[in-house]
Order: C-alpha cells, then sequence, then structure tokens
C-alpha cells in the first residue's frame, strides 16, 4: 500500500508537521501518566481506524513496559479488569470525544465529572489536547493511507 501524500515531502506538510510534533511533545511532556497517553491514543486510533497510529502506540507502550493483556483488551477497556478507575475515565472521555457525532452531545457531564474525580486540572487538559490532537492525526492518516508496520519505537520523539 502506498501513501496518498508524503508528508515529509513537501514544504507545507514539513512545516505543519514540525508544529504537530512539537504540540505532540506538550502533551508527552504534560503530568497526564505515560501509560494513561499511550492507552487513550490506541483507543482512539482503533476508533478511527487509523492503522498507523495502532501500530505506532501499541509499540510505545510495549516499549515503555506496558503489558501486552492491557494493550489487547483496550478495545474492550469496560468488560476489563486490568485497568485502573482513573484508566477507564480516561478511555471514556476518549470514546465520547472521539464519538462527538455519534454521540450528538459530546462528552456527557458525568463522564465529565467522573474524569475530573481522578484528573486534576492540567492532566484534564492534557486529556482533552489528546484526544483531539489524536482524532486530528488519525484523521491525515487515514484520509491519505497511510501504511502502517515499520513504526519503531521513538521514531518521532
Amino acid at each position: 500500500m502506498d501513501a496518498r501524500l508524503n508528508f515529509f515531502a513537501g514544504p507545507t506538510a514539513g512545516k505543519a508537521l514540525k508544529h504537530l510534533m512539537s504540540a505532540g511533545k506538550v502533551i508527552k511532556d504534560s503530568p497526564l501518566p505515560a501509560a494513561t497517553q499511550e492507552l487513550v491514543a490506541l483507543r482512539v486510533s482503533q476508533i478511527n481506524g487509523c492503522a498507523v497510529c495502532i501500530d505506532m502506540h501499541t509499540k510505545e507502550a510495549a516499549a515503555a513496559g506496558e503489558t501486552s493483556v492491557r494493550l489487547n483488551l483496550v478495545a474492550a477497556w469496560r468488560e476489563a479488569t486490568v485497568f485502573t478507575e482513573a484508566e477507564r475515565a480516561a478511555l471514556e472521555l476518549a470514546e465520547e470525544g472521539t464519538r462527538v457525532a455519534d454521540a450528538a452531545g459530546g462528552v456527557s457531564d458525568a463522564v465529565w465529572a467522573d474524569a475530573a474525580k481522578h484528573y486534576d486540572e492540567e492532566q484534564l487538559t492534557a486529556l482533552v489536547v489528546l484526544v483531539s490532537f489524536m482524532n486530528m492525526v488519525n484523521r491525515l492518516n487515514v484520509i491519505t493511507q497511510q501504511p502502517a508496520g515499520d513504526y519503531e519505537p521513538g521514531q518521532f520523539h
């Protein structure tokens, strides 16, 4: 499979990617726990069908010590017992934030309140920005059919 666009070839894409990578680094360096970041990034990417991001975040999480059991159960996190209450709240916020068109109301007050029980304002900010960021990146990759499978941990960080 060949990508429709090479994001690393043109000046417009290069400039935009430079800023996107900077934004990604700000999120990565935020006080939101790294494991939560990878689980949320993976779940958003699963919902959006972004193979390249699923590849990336699965490998990054594994390289950081995440277990295969937890990674394999992200898609069915509601029925899994391996996630903390805080992670479950983040995953639910990520799902509602990703499915805003489907939910017809965005993130519910109950989901927001649950996340706010587990995360302070800085962490919530990072979580909201991460969900938004992942949705944007997923769309860039899906629209342009970026191929997956070759990502190496640390490649973009």
